[in-house]
């Protein structure tokens, strides 16, 4: 049966791990009629464009 020599120490056993959980960053691009950077597939919340045909209403800012 297999048997570990000594004890891992709590830095060692944590340097092993770390690298299985690195978060990866979203893949984010830029929308062609407005310039806004948002994420692909969606409509783009600042124009309301998807595909170059308006989905939804653009919001307007209130001052």
């Amino acid at each position: 049966m297999a048997v570990p020599k000594g004890k891992v120490s709590k830095a060692r056993r944590d340097k092993r791990r770390s690298s299985h959980w690195k978060l990866e960053t979203p893949g984010i691009t830029a929308c062609p009629n407005c310039g806004s950077f948002h994420l692909p597939h969606r409509v783009c919340k600042v124009c309301g464009k998807y595909k170059g045909r308006e989905v939804i209403a653009a919001v307007e800012e209130k001052h």
